[in-house]
Order: structure tokens, then sequence, then C-alpha cells
């Protein structure tokens, strides 16, 4: 039974353990550094006992077989030396072949070399005979040492020299002989237990490797994963960009980037909680990998409601708008979650290079502007940067080159557009509305300025100085008539902002219980609970705040009672054709019905024509601004007009 169990022992450890490839590669990559060594040492020592065997051993013994087993070493020297640079490509199947072959080899050439050896070993004299012993046990020892990572072929090379070497020296009946026997016996055995002892160690030592290799790749896969909706993340989806762009170039192919913003997440968010948003996005995701059928389309997570794609090899124009098409029809379907059936959109902007973008930064630049460009026209569907929208992103730097170079004093001025009772036909207040005159550019449009200020960072500087002007007119108003301001959110978004205002409002002396200040929706978007302070000290100062725009956001009803509003103005898309649009009369008879249920007046923006003011005539609405009574007018102009309409002479 020990007898059993020892030979099994042994033959484990002359064996190849096939069961581990990450062992295999590394012993494999150690012998392929080491081998090529080892056949080095064997020629060299085999040459120098040769050459102390010349004259005195036949020619065919001491120079042919030395020369033949020297081509041997140098063959298999060579193709080891070849293979340094394949070890990491091989597979499992090829290492434990290569293995299993040096095994072999090693067992036949340590019989070659100690038979040759042993054979030279009756022609020489006392010297020549000790430098057989001493070649033999150098081989050994040396070819074990080179062979230390594969166990098996270093116990062989210790089987197929030692034992011949200690049973012809033992029987030699020299006592040195003899006595070497015994030493190299004994230097065996320690020998192997140091290589059993440090394979061990190398086996222990790949497997923590492995181990580590492990936890380093799942940090790296966690690193780049999103783990809400088990998508690539934004850093995965730069990575990703970047490699593909590169190959893109070098390639000479087409790379397409889509950027997918959902339209309407937000208010899921606000009425049902974050839970419930983050199955909703979980639910988006799901969609949205069923759309990456093939390896060159790469679908990722931004962050919040923002995802994009990376498409190489890219089709046409027309196929990508239709596949973006694609997309957002199919995020319009209705999302069954348990806590209700939501309904959302989503805009997609896209960008292509090499058309469009010279790198990968540009893409993704230009495949945002491509959203937000298309969400102004058009949400819930696809649009492609083009160059127009290349000679838009040129005529913008302009404009904002020019803002900050500007003398907002000088090149600033404010018109006002008459807001006014339909019972009466009395103007009951004007809106303050930004106009500027660039010494470069001339008159620029304020739908293309105040955007480009915003994004700039420099539109509390235009709304302050806007203000102080605005304030100083409507000063010299009959005490009867309102001034309305428009606040960008920026204004709101930061206490020293408000501040700003308060203190232009409180040095103009002028009447704030006559002021409203009109916020758009679109400040729901940022910190709320800032932009709620910001309107609690705006209200305490006395001042009545308007929601502009409404309608045409994306705001809540809950946030919007958490608000203290005094008026609301109806967009003026929902005025055009009034008369015409049935959907248009119900939406506005609508809000006309909540801003009389919320105890709120209602101005409703944009009448042009008779038939839309009959129209809202018949909706019961009271307050109007638009060119159906005037255009906006000149501050120099604000007396004629008030004279001509019949209002109370201006008052110093």
């Amino acid at each position: 039974m020990v007898a059993a169990n020892l030979l099994r022992r042994v033959r484990y450890c002359m064996s190849v353990n096939a069961d581990n490839p990450e062992l295999l590669r590394a012993q494999l990559t150690a012998l392929s550094r080491l081998v090529p060594l080892l056949y080095s040492i064997l020629v060299a020592n085999a040459w120098v006992l040769a050459s102390t065997f010349f004259g005195k051993a036949p020619n065919w013994l001491g120079v042919y077989v030395a020369l033949a087993l020297s081509i041997f070493c140098a063959v298999r020297l060579t193709q080891w030396w070849r293979k340094r640079g394949l070890v990491p490509t091989v597979t499992k199947e090829q290492a434990v072949y290569e293995l299993r072959r040096t095994n072999k080899l090693a067992g036949i050439l340590g019989v070659a070399f100690s038979i040759w050896a042993i054979a030279l070993f009756p022609y020489g004299d006392a010297y020549a005979q000790a430098h057989v012993a001493l070649f033999l046990t150098m081989a050994m020892l040396g070819s074990m040492l080179c062979l230390i990572h594969l166990r098996s072929a270093a116990m062989i090379v210790a089987i197929t020299v030692s034992v011949p070497f200690v049973v012809f020296f033992a029987l030699s009946g020299v006592p040195t002989f003899l006595g070497t026997a015994i030493n190299v016996m004994l230097v065996t055995v320690a020998a192997v237990i140091v290589i059993l002892i440090q394979y061990r160690d190398f086996t222990r030592m790949v497997e923590a490797q492995k181990r580590t290799e492990m936890l380093s790749n799942e940090n790296l896969r966690l690193a780049n994963l999103d783990s809400l909706t088990d998508l690539p993340n934004r850093r995965a989806f730069f990575a990703h960009l970047d490699k593909a762009f590169e190959r893109a170039q070098l390639q000479g192919s087409r790379l397409a980037l889509g950027i997918i913003d959902l339209d309407g997440f937000k208010p899921v968010n606000d009425l049902y909680g974050h839970a419930t948003g983050d199955k909703l996005l979980i639910e988006v995701a799901a969609r949205l990998s069923s759309i990456c059928s093939s390896e060159t389309f790469f679908m990722s997570r931004l962050g919040g409601d923002e995802f994009a794609y990376v498409i190489m090899d890219a089709p046409n124009d027309a196929a990508l708008v239709a596949q973006g098409h694609e997309i957002a029809a199919m995020l319009r379907a209705p999302f069954m979650l348990s806590e209700a059936t939501v309904q959302i959109s989503g805009s997609i902007g896209i960008a292509v290079h090499p058309e469009m973008a010279a790198s990968s930064q540009q893409l993704f630049e230009r495949a945002d502007y491509a959203l937000y460009h298309g969400k102004d026209a058009k949400r819930g569907s696809a649009m492609l940067f083009s160059a127009e929208h290349e000679a838009q992103i040129n005529s913008d730097a302009r404009i904002e080159q020019a803002l900050k170079r500007a003398d907002f004093e000088q090149e600033l001025s404010v018109v006002f557009q008459p807001i006014v009772d339909i019972r009466s036909h009395d103007t009951v207040g004007f809106e303050a509305l930004a106009r500027w005159t660039s010494p470069v550019l001339g008159k620029v449009s304020p739908g293309m300025f105040i955007p480009i200020a915003e994004r700039a960072g420099i539109i509390s500087v235009l709304t302050q100085s806007l203000l102080k002007k605005a304030l100083a007119t409507a000063s010299e108003w009959p005490a009867n008539l309102r001034l309305s301001f428009n606040l960008s959110a920026v204004d709101l978004n930061s206490a020293e902002g408000v501040l700003g205002i308060v203190s232009i409002i409180e040095g103009s002396g002028f009447d704030t219980r006559r002021l409203d200040l009109e916020i758009t929706e679109t400040a729901f978007t940022h910190d709320f609970a800032q932009i709620h302070r910001s309107v609690e000290t705006l209200r305490l100062l006395g001042c009545g705040i308007s929601l502009d725009d409404f309608g045409t956001g994306y705001s809540s009803l809950s946030r919007l009672h958490a608000l203290p509003l005094t008026k609301i103005k109806i967009d003026r898309s929902f005025v055009t054709d009034l008369h015409k649009s049935q959907n248009s009369r119900k939406i506005v008879k609508s809000l006309l019905a909540l801003s009389r249920d919320m105890g709120l007046d209602c101005v409703i923006e944009g009448v042009e024509t008779q038939e839309e003011m009959a129209a809202l005539q018949r909706l019961g609405g009271l307050l109007v601004q638009g060119y159906f009574y005037s255009p906006p007018i000149p501050a120099d102009n604000v007396a004629a007009y008030l004279n001509d309409t019949g209002v109370v002479a201006i008052s110093a």
C-alpha cells in the first residue's frame, strides 16, 4: 500500500499538470528563458570534456558523438529562442505538448550524455576520469536548475544522470569514486528536495497571480460598468471611443457617435420617486441593449438619463438617421412599471467622422450639439450634425467672442412690449426685452446671444446691466403700470446672483410691488432647492414671480405648486392659429382654468391676428401680449405709445 502510494506520488511529480492553463503558460515562459542557457551549458561542458580525451578516445566517440549531441542541442536552443515572444499566445494543448516533449527530451539527453561520458571513462587517466565525474555532476545540477520550473523534467534528469553515475562509480572499486558516488547521491537528494519546495512556491505564486489578475479584471470590469443598468459607463465609453476613432483613422472608415437624452424622465422621477426612476432607466437600458446585435455597435450609459453609442464602419447618413428614428420610436413605447405605466421619449444627436469631426472629442461635442439643437427643433427624434450646424457653431463662437469684449453699458438696450387687458384694451404693463447692437456684428437677436451668454457664463453681467436700464425707464411710468423682466436660471442658481439682483432693485427706488420677475421652466432642471430659496427671497422683497413659456417645459405640478408664483405666461406656440387648432384651444382652455384655480394671473403671449384674439376672448383670456397690439417699442417711444392709447401721461 505504501509502495503503491509512493509510486503514484513519483508518477505525479514526473508528469505535466494539464489542468492548470495559467501554470502551464508560466512554466513555458520560464523555460523559454532558461532552456537556451541549459543547452549552452551542455554544449560548452561537453566540448571541454571531449578535449580532455583528444588523442586518447576514438574519434567517433570523442569527436563525432560530441558533435552529434551538440548539433541536437543547437537545434533545440534555436527552437526555444524563437518561442520567447510566442508563449503568451499558445493554447493549453500546445503548452501541454511542448512541456511533455521537454520531459521526453530531458530523459533522452540525460541518458545520452551519461552513456557518452561513461563510455569515455576507460580511455582516460585518473585526472580525465575525475573530469567525467565532474562533468556528469555539473551537467546534472545545471540542468536541474534550468528545469526547476518544470518539476517533472528536473526529476527525470536527476534520475537519468544520477542513477547511472552512482551505480557506475560505486561499482568501480575505487574508494575515491565510491565516495564521489555517495556525495553525488546526497547532493541529488538535496537538489530534488529544493526543486520540490521551489516548485511548490512557484505554483503558489502562479495561483496568487491568477487570483490577483482575476480580482484586477473584476475591479476593472466594475470600474467600467454602470452599476444600475449593467451597460458600460462613461469611462468605458470614452475609452472605447478613442480606440474606435484611432481604428477608423487607420482604416479610413466612417465612425458614428450618437447621444441619447430622455425627454420626460424628470417628471417621472419627481412624481414617482427615484426608485421608480431607476427602474425606468433599467428598462430603457434593456431596450437599448437589444439593438447591440453586432460588435460594431457599442452602447453605454453616460450618466443620469443620458446614453450614447458608437457605430464602427458606419453606414450612410440616411441609414444612420433612420436608425436613430427607430431608437426614438422604440423609446416612445410605454414602459410597464409596477408603480405605473409611463411614457417618455428620447432625443438623439448624431455626428460622423471623418466628414464632421477631426478628433474623438470633436465628434462627441458635435453629436451633443446636434442633440440639443434637435431638442429645440423637434424632441423625440434623431438629428445628424450637418454643415449648417458647423456654420452655426462658427457663428456662435463669433458672438461669444464679441460678447466677451462688449461694453454692455453702451451696446445693450431695452425695448418694451405692452401687456394689454383685452376687456378694456388698456395697457397694464410692459415686458422688458433685451437688444444688443455690436460694433462688430451689428444687431444680434436675443434668441441667439442670450443662450450663448448663458453657456459662456456671462449672463449674470447682462442681466444686471439690462435690469438697471429697465428699472430706470420704468421709474418714469405712471404708478399703475407694471414691469416684467426675464431672469435666467443662472441668475437664480446661486445666493450671490440673487443678492446682486436684490441690490439693483433696492437701489433703483422702483416700487417692487409693480415688478414681475419672469423665470422659465428650464430653471427647474437646475438646483431646485436653490431656485426655491431665490424665488422666496424675491417674493419677500415684494416682487411678483411669473412662470414664462408655461406648458413647453417638463415641470411637474408639484414643483409648480411649491413655488410662490403670482402669474403664468402661456407660450405663443399654443396661440398661433388658435382658431384653427382644436388641440391648441383645449390646451389654452385648460391652462386658463388651471391659473384661475391656483389664483394666478395669466398672460397669453404671441397674439398677432384678429382671429386669434377672438378665439382667446371666447376662451376667457384676459391679459395678452403680442403684435396684435404692438411690437416691442424703444424706451423713448413708450410715452408716445401711452398717449396714443389714452393712458395717463408719464410722470417724472
